[in-house]
């Protein structure tokens, strides 16, 4: 564990990191997130997401708009491209998953919107309405996923670039009663398979099953062995961590260098019983180019 030594300016004396386990994920406690937070102290948070790549805090109390300022402290802010945000914030998406419905949004292990040109740089979700148990969120540390390779592997990856593609829009709305459809194009695009952390200059490997369908060059036939083996490498136990959701969690993640995936285990809904409603909040960072 280790703090930070000042002041969060709301009678707190430091900031504690302690991590989650040896691969991925740390909570962070000593600050209240609707600030004042001071220069010093959102250094050291913004060096413990760099560290950690996934980092939580709990018992916070914010109103969307409290939940926009802080996460844009990180980052500009941008819109989901196919499910309309809250009204009057287009930077916060409402993501609901109702009693009746079975899986999570989000799909399979995945980072987001990696289909675009300029995937997001990160996000920062909060918990609003969660189930006292289930609907808990899985990571992956890339970097890991990377360094795990064999030599000889890693030389073809630095070699190849891969399709990141949206698929049909409506898989991100149709299926939710809680999500809005935006009038939208599906998206592809074409990304280094391994990519370089402009912050600490790392590799890190940069595929995901939900949104990867073929390197660039090759068929999708052709793509698929090495790629299946890649998605099962990439989300070994060993390198994982797992959040489970609390009311006033927030959570924020890089998603240059991790996957994540939302565990639907809502069985109650699935054997036609009444389930679980979830909402979180998310807000998520600008892109930037992946060359």
């Amino acid at each position: 564990m280790t703090s930070s030594g000042y002041s969060d300016g709301l009678g707190r004396d430091c900031v504690n990191i302690e991590p989650l386990t040896g691969a991925i994920g740390a909570e962070v406690s000593g600050v209240d997130l609707r600030g004042p937070i001071s220069e010093e102290v959102f250094a050291e948070i913004n060096q413990a997401l760099i560290d950690h790549l996934v980092i939580i805090f709990r018992d916070q109390d914010l109103s969307p708009s409290e939940h926009k300022e802080f996460a844009s402290r990180f980052s500009a802010l941008q819109a989901h491209p196919f499910v309309e945000s809250l009204d009057g914030l287009p930077e916060i998406t409402e993501i609901v998953k109702e009693p009746w419905e079975v899986e999570n949004w989000g799909g399979n292990w995945h980072a987001d919107v990696t289909f675009l040109p300029e995937p997001s740089k990160g996000a920062a979700l909060f918990a609003r309405e969660v189930p006292p148990h289930g609907g808990d969120t899985l990571f992956s540390n890339m970097y890991l996923a990377y360094e795990t390779l064999s030599p000889g592997l890693k030389e073809l990856l630095d070699s190849l670039s891969a399709v990141h593609d949206s698929g049909e829009v409506g898989r991100f709305h149709d299926e939710f009663d809680g999500m809005q459809a935006k009038h939208a194009e599906r998206i592809a695009s074409v990304h280094p398979v391994i990519r370089i952390h402009p912050a600490t200059q790392k590799k890190a490997l940069f595929v995901n099953e939900e949104y990867t369908t073929h390197f660039e060059g090759m068929t999708v036939a052709e793509s698929r062995p090495l790629l299946e083996y890649l998605f099962q490498h990439c989300v070994r136990s060993e390198i994982t961590c797992r959040v489970r959701w609390q009311k006033g969690t927030l959570v924020l993640w890089d998603n240059r260098v991790t996957l994540h995936s939302p565990i639907s285990d809502d069985f109650a809904a699935r054997f036609d019983k009444a389930g679980f409603r979830r909402v979180l909040h998310r807000a998520t960072f600008v892109g930037e180019k992946t060359s």
